[in-house]
This record gives structure tokens, C-alpha cells and sequence, in this order.
């Protein structure tokens, strides 16, 4: 995909501190209006390449680009197109919800109207606006992050760099967080989003590279990825061991590979590793929403993958 058409690029990305090789050789390309996910463990790099993308640091080799625009020869440019959430919520406590995203306003040389219309827009969007007059310092770390986001979006950058946004906040909060992300896919806005959470790349990313001590390990969809180690596990008591037969039987049916196949000593005991064979789509309505809600036949987010949709799906995302 050339540059002009990619949202973000990097090829060969690389950043040393010493005698550590933090990115080693990083090659990933965004598309424009995705969700796209950079996964991996605690040290493995994903944040040293947030850095870098959004001109914090230097690469040490390699080229990147922000729609077009190289990272490191003009950074200027590349700041005013883009908006950045770190890891730590960085909101003024000091100030009111209104008065954070006035003063990010203020600094992007927006005008008066412009930031009053724009931060009454994202108080709303981000259901803080009950606590819009309230002092930070009082806010739950949910409130936080959700303010730390609508901050990031005051100037309507055209690519939304979240690192690690639900590290910290509890379940509830967690699941909002993903809703408010998805909601911005919707709207267009390009998303690289870092985690170390499986389950929450696998839910809100589009593709998903995947990093480890600075190198790409693994890139692809997140069937794709799920599909290199061995599907789904399953295991199964059986009431009397002469029914060892069938049930290995039946468990065929839900595939159409192999199935490897573990038996306790005692024979009533079954344990399975079977890729989980998928119904055809065109079996399927389509998904009226970009909505993301796991279709139960098909197993995985259709809405931005070409996948179709039982009507079961049709009628949870018409009820939002």
C-alpha cells in the first residue's frame, strides 16, 4: 500500500538506548479508518514505537510516516495531524473537565467558538457532562481516561494513537472504554491501538501485529492469528467409557481438519484441540452496524471483515 494511501507507515523502524535494542526492525502499514492493533507483553517494545510514530523520539533507522509525512524530517506537521492517549491519564487536576480540554484547545490555536462548540460536542459524546464544572482531581479513573480521549480529540486528528487505554480501570469501565473506541472507528477516525489484553484486541482491532523484545512476532486478523495456534480446546466427561467412540465422532462434525485427541486413564475423560469449523456466509443477513457483537455463527466481529450475519446478530445490533 503506498504511503499516500496508509494512514501509518513504518519500515524498518528501529530505537536503541545503549546496548538495547528496544524496536528492532518494525515494519507495519495502517490502513485510514481502522482500528489497528499493536499487541504484546509488558516490555516488548509497543510503546518505545507509539514514541516514535508520534515524533516523542528519534528512530535510529528505518522511515515512518503519518499520512504521508515523514515522522522525523517533519515533525511539526506530523503533530498537528495526530492526537496521542499514553498510558497515565495526562489531565490537568487542577482544572474542570471544560477547562482541560479549553486549555488543549487554546494551545492548537483553535478559536473561541470553535474549542466552546468542540469541547460541549466531546463532554457529551463522552458522557461527562455532569461533571463538566467539576474539578479532575475528584474523578474516578474511568472519568479520567475518558477525558484524557476527548482531549486527544479536541483538534479532530486525523489518526488516534491509544497506548494501553484500559490499563487500570475496572471491568465496567473497561467495557466502556471499548464501546467509546469502537464509536470512533465508526466515525472514521484511524486508531493504533496498543494492549497487552488478548481479548481486547481481539474484540476492537481490525488486524493486529503482534511484538516481542522489539520484533514482529506475528500479523494478521484475529482469526488469522487465532488459526496459527490450533483453535479451540474443548473437553469432555463421558458418563460411560463405551462411549468413548461417539463422542470423538461428534466432535469431527464441528470441524473439518484433524482433531487431536487426549484420553484420561480411566476412558470417561476427553480432552480436544479442534479448529472450529465456520458455516458458510452465505447463510447469513448482513450487519446493518459496523457494531463489532460476536456473531454466533460465525464466531468473530463481521462488520469490517465482509462477513455476513444470522438475523439473530441483525436484531441485537438494530437494538444497539
Amino acid at each position: 500500500m503506498p504511503d499516500a494511501d496508509a494512514a501509518v507507515v513504518a519500515e524498518g523502524l528501529v530505537k536503541t538506548f545503549g546496548a538495547t535494542r528496544a524496536v528492532d526492525g518494525i515494519d507495519l502499514v495502517v490502513p485510514r479508518g481502522v482500528i489497528y492493533g499493536l499487541l504484546g507483553p509488558n516490555g516488548a517494545g509497543k510503546t518505545t514505537t507509539v514514541r516514535l510514530l508520534t515524533t516523542l523520539l528519534r528512530p535510529d533507522g528505518g522511515r515512518a510516516t503519518v499520512d504521508g509525512i515523514d515522522v522525523a524530517t517533519r515533525p511539526a506537521e506530523v503533530r498537528a495531524r495526530i492526537g496521542l492517549t499514553g498510558q497515565y491519564a495526562a489531565v490537568e487536576e487542577r482544572l474542570t473537565a471544560r477547562e482541560n480540554l479549553n486549555l488543549i484547545g487554546r494551545l492548537y490555536h483553535l478559536g473561541r467558538s470553535e474549542i466552546s462548540a468542540r469541547g460541549t460536542d466531546l463532554l457529551e459524546r463522552f458522557d461527562l457532562v455532569d461533571a463538566a464544572d467539576r474539578v479532575v482531581k475528584g474523578y474516578s479513573g474511568g472519568m479520567r481516561r475518558r477525558l484524557d480521549i476527548a482531549m486527544s480529540l479536541i483538534a479532530r486528528p486525523s489518526v488516534l494513537f491509544l497506548d494501553e487505554p484500559t490499563t487500570g480501570l475496572d471491568p465496567r469501565s473497561r467495557l466502556a472504554m471499548w464501546e467509546l473506541i469502537e464509536e470512533l472507528e465508526h466515525d472514521g477516525t484511524t486508531v493504533l491501538l496498543t494492549t497487552q489484553y488478548l481479548d481486547e484486541a481481539d474484540r476492537l482491532a481490525q488486524k493486529i501485529i503482534v511484538i516481542d523484545t522489539g520484533k514482529v512476532i506475528a500479523n494478521g486478523t484475529s482469526d488469522e492469528l487465532k488459526d496459527q495456534i490450533g483453535g479451540d480446546r474443548l473437553s469432555v466427561t463421558i458418563a460411560r467409557s463405551e462411549n468413548l467412540q461417539s463422542a470423538v465422532d461428534a466432535l469431527r462434525q464441528l470441524t473439518t481438519g484433524d482433531i487431536e485427541v487426549e484420553v484420561d486413564d480411566d476412558g470417561t475423560h476427553l480432552h480436544a484441540a479442534i479448529p472450529i469449523r465456520r458455516p458458510d456466509g452465505a447463510s447469513c443477513s448482513p450487519c446493518p452496524r459496523r457494531c463489532r457483537r460476536r456473531c454466533p455463527q460465525c464466531r468473530g466481529p463481521a462488520a469490517n471483515t465482509g462477513r455476513r450475519v444470522p438475523d439473530t446478530h441483525r436484531q441485537a445490533c438494530s437494538r444497539g
